[in-house]
């Protein structure tokens, strides 16, 4: 079995380009299910119910989000009643949306786990004690892959080894740039602490450059705006054992 992790999907350009490659991408390697990050998706900040709609129209089978998930409200309604569009699990049970999903493919079943790290971000829940209940909850799938959603690259490294032989693939979101790490763990569990982004090249992790180093060199509120122009898609392939779900192989991407 072959699954598809894509970065953060970075405004309409982003999502342009998503509905651009994707396709071809899949075809390509022959890609079961494909899950997507959108975190990042609507044009200034966060995800719209049309950008959702637009990225599992790209042919993403799942769309998993991050600290973001919550700023448009408009979004609200959506996490609620779309059950392959996922906020992190690690949130209050109270938030809208869920935290964890299984794409059925009739012989196989794929359990996807979105959670929230802690370092530089939200006081939430520990992702740690969460993908226990997790796993415990949707009954220790065979084929689970966690996308954790986090700043500190020793966190999401730590996690990955306390998930190692627990679930088939944990894989970084968050900071947009896509790490050269990718490894299979002792325990079979595939991990690459980032997945990168889809977006604008020329850009501050999206945004305009000119916006970000006034910001950074000004030190004055600034509001920022996605770069546009010739963007990539980065993510992995992962090769997963049928019979054990473990990860065979993994492989970074970078489409243009």
């Amino acid at each position: 079995m072959r699954i598809l992790c894509i970065g953060d999907v970075v405004g309409a350009a982003g999502c342009d380009h998503l509905r651009r490659v994707l396709p071809g991408i899949k075809r390509m390697y022959g890609i079961d299910v494909c899950v997507v990050n959108g975190e990042n998706a609507a044009e200034g900040n966060g995800l719209l119910p049309q950008s959702a709609a637009h990225i599992f129209d790209s042919g993403a089978d799942v769309i998993t989000t991050g600290n973001h998930v919550f700023r448009r409200r408009e979004l609200y309604e959506t996490l609620d009643r779309e059950p392959l569009l996922l906020r992190p699990a690690n949130y209050p049970s109270s938030a809208p949306g869920r935290g964890w999903c299984t794409v059925d493919r009739g012989r196989y079943q794929v359990t996807v786990i979105n959670l929230l790290g802690l370092v530089y971000l939200e006081a939430l829940g520990d992702p740690f004690t969460a993908l226990d209940s997790l796993l415990e909850e949707a009954g220790h799938p065979k084929f689970c892959v966690v996308d954790f959603h986090a700043e500190a690259t020793a966190e999401k490294k730590a996690l990955a080894f306390y998930a190692d032989g627990r679930v088939s693939a944990l894989v970084g979101t968050h900071t947009h740039v896509q790490t050269a790490d990718e490894q299979i763990l002792p325990g079979g569990t595939g991990f690459l602490t980032d997945l990168g982004m889809t977006g604008p090249r020329l850009s501050v992790l999206g945004v305009k450059p000119e916006l970000a180093v006034a910001k950074m060199k000004d030190k004055l509120p600034v509001r920022f705006h996605n770069a546009e122009g010739p963007c990539i898609m980065s993510g992995v392939v992962l090769t997963l054992d049928d019979a054990t779900g473990k990860t065979t192989a993994i492989e970074r991407i970078n489409v243009e």
